[in-house]
């Protein structure tokens, strides 16, 4: 048994850019996640240090995350991490992404700031996995 799952909450870097392969629609976008900096029992400051994630979400939630995302909005993201590469000018080139599965963005509030909305569970969409009638879960 084996488990592929990432869950993600963080800010937009930039507007997703859309693309279509095969007649199919797929956005691409950035989240930063930080980690807080802290101060060492020896007076030492360790800074904050941040993360890029790199989001892919395809079909029925590309159109979803075209619309209503964008850059500097909080999202809450679930997804399975994949690897890729490609080759270009000779060289191969690698990228790790998160394919969405749900995406939840947070209202922003009257002074036009996001908050995680305490006891709001409803995603903004979620893509619905093929169901496998074999599985026992």
């Amino acid at each position: 048994m084996s488990v592929n799952k990432a869950f993600i909450l963080g800010r937009v870097g930039k507007d997703p850019q859309v693309s279509h392969i095969n007649d199919t629609k797929k956005v691409s976008f950035s989240i930063a996640t930080t980690d807080r900096g802290y101060t060492k029992q020896d007076g030492t400051q360790v800074p904050d240090r941040t993360e890029w994630h790199n989001i892919v979400a395809w079909r029925g939630l590309a159109e979803v995350c075209e619309k209503y995302v964008r850059k500097g909005d909080l999202l809450y993201i679930e997804g399975k991490i994949t690897n890729r590469s490609w080759e270009k000018d000779g060289q191969t080139h690698y990228i790790t992404e998160i394919v969405a599965e749900v995406v939840e963005l947070f209202p922003k509030n009257q002074q036009g700031q996001q908050a995680p909305a305490p006891g709001n569970e409803t995603p903004l969409w979620e893509d619905p996995a093929p169901k496998n009638d074999d599985d026992p879960f």
